[in-house]
């Protein structure tokens, strides 16, 4: 009878496929998020209005890109220039450019924020489904929702 050995524990670990079947893989990479990345029409205007609104210095601009981020070094936004940039539609419909994401904001006072948007360029979107929450658009139609954070928690 022969004696199976144990490969050395090289950093793998064991996991299934669907079929059922042991594989080894490496220990999953740190992933960790950087930006959430929005394009327009002019990537230097659009981050204009972010830095209006949330305060955030810009980190890096070049041309067609640039970047902001709080100041603490968590995630920030990032906007491209793309010249075939179509406003996103909301709420959707069936035709007409899908909107693929939005933003949710927290903020202290949801009625002076909703002010202090409006005055940077958003608009307040036709639609509100909820009481608590404010959809705005971008100025160039990126929707994103205002809200003051409320329950066990807040």
């Amino acid at each position: 009878m022969a004696i199976r050995r144990q490969p050395p524990d090289d950093g793998r670990r064991p996991f299934s496929s669907e079929s059922g079947q042991q594989h080894r893989m490496r220990s999953q990479p740190r992933f960790m998020l950087a930006a959430t990345t929005l394009d327009a029409p002019n990537a230097r205007e659009l981050a204009q209005f972010y830095q209006g609104l949330l305060g955030w210095p810009i980190q890096k601009e070049e041309p067609g890109w640039v970047e902001i981020a709080p100041p603490d070094g968590t995630a920030g936004l990032s906007f491209q220039t793309e010249p075939l940039f179509t406003r996103p539609h909301w709420p959707s419909a069936r035709s007409g450019q899908q909107m693929m994401m939005h933003l949710d904001i927290e903020v202290d006072d949801l009625s002076s924020a909703v002010e202090h948007a409006l005055a940077l360029g958003a608009t307040l979107a036709d639609h509100q489904p909820q009481d608590d929450v404010r959809v705005l658009c971008d100025p160039v139609g990126h929707p994103f929702c205002l809200f003051v954070r409320t329950g066990p928690g807040a």
